[in-house]
């Protein structure tokens, strides 16, 4: 069975379309939202709403991890809106989840991402997509866990979760032989961004549960450029399944 797993979509529509293309199922590891462009300051709902020259400046202040600089920057131009920030946000991101589940191939597997919003995803799941978060499914005769989201950091990302919380879905999914998640395992060569020159958060709950139950595979994303992009703990090949904004092409597993 050949699956097709993508992760950090992050608004690539065009090539999410063909993300399936000669695969019997797609993964997608969440992140569908651009809300702010990295590696392109002008695209992103930020953007969008401000214009490039405030992109510019709010990643500069995040770069240089000023930021108590950036969330007064960031709260200064949401208090500029009339309405306030959230109906702004809240139609820019149902934009892009409409046009991101209509291209969604099918059968799809998804969990979210930090930057999703998982209380909207049900106004957008077609027939076809299965959402899975701190749950099970078989898939080719093997077991599939997902767990879905991110941990607690200083950018503050929409579904970031206490580690109890994020542990507590681990836990549940138990002894898999593919382990699906956005965030990697607790490990530094998989953590470090190396275009960022940071570290990334990483579940020292999934470390764990490999160290315990050895999947075949675990698969993750959430770290853009990553200083390894694959590691075998023990029996268990842990993959970065790639950026798939920068990539446009899905990592294909064959199982």
């Amino acid at each position: 069975m050949r699956i097709h797993v993508v992760s950090d979509v992050h608004g690539r529509v065009d090539a999410l379309k063909r993300a399936g293309d000669g695969a019997d199922a797609l993964i997608c590891l969440g992140d569908l939202i651009l809300f702010i462009d990295y590696s392109d300051h002008g695209q992103g709902i930020f953007a969008d709403l401000f214009g490039q020259r405030d992109a510019d400046h709010l990643i500069d202040l995040r770069t240089q991890k000023r930021f108590d600089e950036a969330r007064a920057f960031s709260r200064e131009k949401w208090d500029s809106l009339e309405g306030g920030a959230w109906p702004h946000i809240e139609r820019a991101v149902r934009r892009q989840y409409a046009e991101l589940f209509a291209a969604m191939p099918t059968p799809a597997y998804l969990t979210y991402g930090n930057v999703d919003v998982p209380q909207m995803w049900g106004d957008y799941v077609q027939d076809g997509h299965h959402v899975l978060d701190g749950e099970v499914t078989e898939i080719g005769g093997l077991r599939f866990g997902f767990v879905g989201g991110g941990l607690r950091t200083e950018y503050r990302t929409p579904y970031e979760l206490d580690d109890d919380a994020y542990a507590a879905k681990v836990e549940a999914v138990g002894a898999v032989d593919v382990l699906c998640c956005h965030i990697p395992p607790a490990v530094p060569e998989l953590l470090y961004d190396t275009v960022a020159r940071r570290f990334e958060r990483g579940s020292e709950a999934v470390l764990d549960l490999i160290h315990r139950t050895q999947p075949r595979y675990v698969l993750f994303g959430h770290v853009h450029q990553p200083l390894a992009r694959r590691m075998r703990i023990g029996r268990t090949e842990c993959v970065n399944v790639g950026h798939f904004r920068a990539s446009g092409v899905p990592y294909v597993l064959s199982v």
